[in-house]
């Protein structure tokens, strides 16, 4: 069931994530992220690396999904966290990037579509470089 879960979400974000991303590995998970080619910088703390944006890690007792853009941006995290509670019974389980989806048969999958198209490449571009600057 978590297999299937994580594979779901993987498809999930795949196909709602918006042009200009790219599937890559970051941290040793499967990622979604700013190319070389779209900012040739890469994240700041390695910067042979793309820039990082959604990542799923697949930890010992939940589903990790990453999404940088809640860290970044207040207004995102307020707006996730209003709607989860229309689509869970369950209290959000979260920390700064990270949202741990511990109950396989409650992930809010249209949710997480829902999420994954708010932020075009371009605009956590420019999130990232207004965060890094400060």
């Amino acid at each position: 069931m978590r297999r299937e879960a994580f594979i779901k979400l993987y498809e999930t974000i795949e196909t709602n994530i918006p042009k200009g991303f790219k599937t890559c590995l970051s941290y040793g998970m499967p990622s979604f992220c700013i190319p070389h080619e779209l900012y040739p910088q890469g994240y700041h703390v390695k910067p042979e690396e793309p820039l990082p944006f959604i990542s799923l890690g697949n930890q010992k007792n939940f589903i990790g999904l990453y999404h940088m853009g809640i860290y970044a941006i207040p207004e995102l995290e307020q707006w996730f966290k209003k709607e989860y509670s229309e689509y869970s019974k369950f209290k959000l389980d979260m920390g700064k990037s990270c949202i741990r989806l511990k109950r396989m048969e409650d992930i809010p999958y249209p949710l997480i579509a829902r999420l994954t198209q708010k932020i075009s490449a371009e605009e956590w571009i420019t999130v990232y470089n207004a965060s890094i600057k400060k």
